[in-house]
């Protein structure tokens, strides 16, 4: 193929969830209902840790951005599968495949290394409770938001560079909702053996170098909490922490299955990407609130004030 053939292919075309029009519509109402819940609970959780100066600290400013990284997470997929529910010709344009790609990952990759810092966070209240406050300061928690977003960006950057560079002999059909390059770089005519080495390294390294910190951060706190003598002291040491490790283990075991497993075209490649970014955004508010006393408590303060 000639180099630059790539730039006559305008559009691709997505497979989708089903072919079948009443399960469509079935889908539809069900991620329809899923993506206002998402909505809702992250605007929810955004109010309520604003309105009360009580959750003015650290942990919920960490909790504040995962919500506000929630919403941008879902609104990436979720009005695109929404629109090719209802439509029986599912195609995306090249510029907006790229796009799609490239937030898929800035989203994604500053929601791991977020979570990453939120472990650290953890482990500073409850392995340094006396120093927390000097350890975990404002300065400190912004300049680890606004890292997260800069390494997020430039690997997104690196990611849309390779996917720029694919070349496509055809219009080509994505077995698959949305746009990822796991189901891209299978579609190319064109050698991608670097391509997809340069894709499970960025993997690799993001992946293990987000989750490294979260394993080293929880072997020291479950160490200090079995060094507690309270039955009740280590109950409430691990309920600070419990929700985090629910989020986590949602977010991370999808992403990595989907981004280090070979692409299949098969029903395990859409269970986990819906998992990580469309079922997961909707699961963090409720898990946060429903484990959490003290969003609880500002939630129905804030209710009270409203009604």
């Amino acid at each position: 193929m000639a180099p630059g053939n790539h730039s006559a292919v305008t559009e691709f075309v997505l497979l989708g969830l089903s072919a079948d029009p009443h399960v469509e519509a079935l889908l539809f109402v069900f991620f329809l209902l899923i993506y206002i819940l998402t909505i809702m609970g992250n605007l929810m959780m955004l109010l309520v840790i604003k309105s009360d100066s009580r959750l003015h600290t650290p942990m919920y400013f960490f909790l504040s951005n995962l919500s506000f990284l929630d919403l941008c997470f879902s609104s990436v997929t979720v009005p695109k599968l929404l629109e090719d529910l209802l439509s029986e010709k599912k195609t995306i344009s090249v510029e907006g495949c790229l796009t799609q790609v490239f937030f898929v990952f800035i989203t994604a990759g500053t929601e791991a290394f977020l979570l990453s810092m939120m472990a650290y966070d953890r482990y500073a209240a409850i392995c340094h409770p006396l120093l927390y406050g000097q350890v975990m300061n404002n300065q400190l928690c912004v300049k680890l938001v606004l890292t997260s977003w800069g390494l997020a960006s430039l690997n997104s950057v690196v990611i849309v560079l390779l996917a720029v560079n694919l070349d496509f002999c055809e219009v080509p059909t994505i077995h698959h909702y949305t746009c990822e390059l796991p189901s891209l770089l299978p579609l190319s005519c064109s050698d991608i053996s670097i391509h997809i080495d340069i894709l499970i390294c960025s993997t690799l390294l993001h992946g293990l170098g987000t989750f490294f910190p979260i394993f080293i951060s929880y072997v020291r706190i479950i160490s200090t909490i079995l060094s507690i003598s309270s039955t009740t002291g280590r109950s409430k040491a691990f309920n600070t922490c419990s929700s985090h490790l629910i989020a986590v283990i949602l977010f991370f075991g999808s992403g990595l299955i989907r981004y280090l497993m070979p692409t299949s075209g098969s029903s395990l490649d859409l269970l986990a990407s819906l998992q990580y970014s469309v079922v997961t955004p909707m699961l963090n508010p409720l898990i946060y609130s429903l484990k959490n006393k003290d969003v609880k408590a500002a939630l129905k303060k804030m209710l009270e004030k409203g009604l």
